[in-house]
């Protein structure tokens, strides 16, 4: 008998990853050394999820875009330098996603960070590395909300919208998820709110992705 939902697309920064603080911190840090006019740190956590360079545009929309690519590529030296600290999973994702791998489901990355940025952050999880079938980012596809990333890890898997689910901590995750007909399942632990994670069309709002075997199993 074929299980309902055979594909499990998770979200990586605030879904996975506790980090919204380091992403911030590497953001001002870019904005201060390339003098660009200040940014608070919630305009800035508000377009963590986003590719970087949609957020950027975002955020400068009166910058040219000669301007925002230094702010991008200032950004990317401050967050992959050598020796850069690696956000730590929430406590409970790990072992939550290998439960998941090793009862069946099939688990992918669709993430708003660069690939180069997700295989860093691979390389440090390597226990998550070693269960991904298959991973999406946002400078080799359209950035979220588009939801191409999902469309291709579907293609991939030969599986249909109704066989997957998507899993993050933002809006954006939730629409494009909403926009091919998969459910999605929001996580609280992230940047957007819970209310806003069931505004934006999230089937249920679980507390952290260490809820979501459980969850599975009632459904």
């Amino acid at each position: 008998m074929v299980r309902a939902v055979e594909l499990l697309i998770f979200d990586w920064d605030g879904t996975l990853a506790d980090s919204a603080g380091q992403i911030v911190g590497a953001m001002q840090k870019a904005i201060a050394a390339l003098d660009l006019p200040p940014r608070d740190d919630e305009a800035i956590r508000e377009l963590i999820g986003l590719g970087l360079k949609e957020g950027l545009q975002i955020l400068y929309p009166e910058l040219p875009t000669d301007h925002v690519l230094r702010l991008l590529d200032g950004y990317r030296a401050h967050w992959l330098a050598e020796g850069a600290g690696e956000s730590a999973l929430f406590v409970g994702a790990q072992d939550a996603v290998v439960s998941l791998a090793c009862g069946g489901y099939q688990i992918a990355i669709a993430t708003g960070k660069s690939r180069k940025g997700l295989e860093r952050s691979l390389r440090h999880h390597a226990t998550l590395a070693d269960r991904l079938v298959g991973s999406r980012c946002a400078d080799e596809t359209a950035s979220k909300p588009d939801p191409q990333m999902l469309r291709e890890l579907l293609a991939d898997t030969g599986l249909r919208p109704d066989q997957a689910l998507m899993i993050g901590d933002t809006e954006y995750d939730m629409a494009m998820a909403r926009a091919i007909g998969m459910a999605g399942i929001g996580v609280a632990c992230g940047v957007h709110t819970r209310q806003r994670l069931l505004d934006g069309g999230a089937a249920i709002v679980l507390d952290s992705v260490a809820q979501l075997p459980q969850w599975l199993r009632q459904r």
